[in-house]
């Protein structure tokens, strides 16, 4: 039954054009994504930079953090080594500056004004992606042997290569949310992801050959998966429903129909995945110092404090995601302006008078459901650290990957119900249209 379901779901995005061209576009757009995954920037050895980045993923270092957003792009020195992340920081960055600066709020709400903010995006991108660029050569002439000839040079030239490829890769994003199916930013991080998953797997069963992991907690582990990944689809699509009614009037006899009811969804899990990210660029701080300025004793001992499965990591990056989840909630939901969009419709929720009271009201609830939302962010972001030194061998599913995987996935797969369901509205409207010309026909025929 599932498969004919699926069959029958794959004919018709194939028999919709509009459709099967966006998805065409979308999978050459990551194609040529993944073919710059294999052109490295010159001057760089490759194998140097590779022990290093595993070294920093078991540890849950930053850099580690990024290589898993580029697809391990940035332990291989690609052209796109940095990825799509310089876009997403200045996207993240303008969007909390609307938060703070009210002029920069009055753009967000005109389309001219977002617009302007988009320039503005592409070129805090560009600006973003050569300082990193910049920072990366820095970086790769203190490994020992991991630069052949370093000097101001390969700088110059390592910063433009990887400017250019993030200019490259911010452009690849933009034609997929223009002319293909879904969010280019968030496909591209979706592919880096998924690309690592096999290898991944390949690891851990290599865990089981070796003797390090035994059969019994290989099943255990595979029976965790399943119930984080179902937990994770369903607290990703989990939302509270308040009730809304919008009073309709009949013109033809003058009087008021009874009211439209209808739903606001408000999410359980609002900010998504960007608390988990947020957390751990904070939490990885005193590693990465320690690393930089190993001369200072004090920094190797905050390093050791908050080394990955400590008690003071797992407690501080537990209260940083409760405090991101509703700093982050707060930035992109504003009740006021949805109470005020409410009002304008002449729409009200029973029992709560529009306007202040109906923004207070809503405020109150995304308060209420925003807590068990991060109670659960931070259990899937510390279940990797949980399972490492349970078996005692690193972990390589993260809950940031599988909340970005699946946040992604069901998004996609959203957009592509709703093309298929135009499709076929449209097509009831075509057949209407011609019923209605028959019937009006009939009567000049006559």
């Amino acid at each position: 039954m599932a498969q004919n379901q699926a069959a029958q779901a794959v004919k018709s995005v194939m028999n919709t054009p509009e459709l099967k061209d966006k998805i065409l576009f979308t999978l050459l757009c990551l194609f040529i994504y993944r073919i710059g995954a294999h052109i490295t920037a010159p001057g760089v050895d490759v194998l140097a930079l590779t022990d290093f980045f595993r070294n920093q993923q078991n540890s849950g270092g930053l850099l580690g953090l990024y290589d898993l957003f580029t697809g391990g792009q940035l332990s291989r020195a690609t052209v796109f080594a940095l990825g799509i992340m310089p876009y997403i920081s200045a996207s993240i960055f303008l969007q909390i500056a609307g938060a703070v600066v009210p002029q920069v709020e009055k753009m967000q709400k005109d389309e001219e004004g977002r617009k302007k903010i988009n320039q503005w995006t592409r070129y805090a991108t560009v600006f973003l992606a050569a300082v990193e660029g910049w920072g990366f050569a820095l970086f790769t002439e203190s490994l020992q042997g991991a630069v052949a000839y370093p000097g101001f040079a390969f700088k110059l030239e390592m910063a433009f290569f990887l400017t250019t490829g993030a200019v490259f890769v911010m452009w690849l994003g933009e034609q997929i949310t223009e002319r293909g199916l879904g969010n280019g930013a968030s496909l591209i991080i979706f592919f880096s992801i998924v690309e690592r998953i096999w290898p991944g797997i390949g690891t851990t069963f290599r865990f089981v050959t070796t003797g390090a992991i035994g059969a019994f907690s290989l099943v255990v582990l595979a029976a965790i998966m399943v119930a984080v990944v179902a937990a994770v689809v369903a607290m990703t699509m989990a939302a509270r429903r308040i009730l809304i009614q919008i009073p309709q009037r009949t013109m033809a006899r003058g009087r008021m129909r009874e009211a439209a009811r209808s739903f606001i969804p408000l999410r359980i899990n609002t900010a998504g995945v960007m608390p988990i990210v947020f957390a751990q660029s904070i939490i990885v701080v005193p590693g990465a110092f320690a690393q930089f300025f190993p001369q200072y004793e004090f920094a190797r001992r905050i390093a050791d404090i908050f080394a990955p499965g400590s008690f003071w990591y797992i407690a501080s990056q537990a209260v940083l995601i409760l405090f991101f989840t509703y700093f982050y909630t707060s930035i992109i939901f504003n009740p006021i302006d949805l109470s005020e969009n409410l009002k304008k419709q002449g729409g009200f929720i029973p029992g709560v008078k529009p306007g202040a009271k109906t923004a207070e009201y809503i405020d109150q609830v995304v308060s209420r459901i925003t807590f068990p939302g991060a109670i659960f962010l931070t259990l899937i972001a510390l279940l990797p650290v949980v399972i490492s030194r349970a078996i005692n061998v690193p972990f390589a599913f993260g809950g940031t990957s599988l909340l970005i995987v699946v946040g992604v996935a069901l998004d996609t797969l959203a957009q592509m119900q709703q093309h298929l369901l135009l499709r076929k509205y449209d097509g009831f409207m075509k057949k209407g249209r011609l019923k209605i010309r028959g019937r009006q026909s009939a009567p000049g025929g006559f």
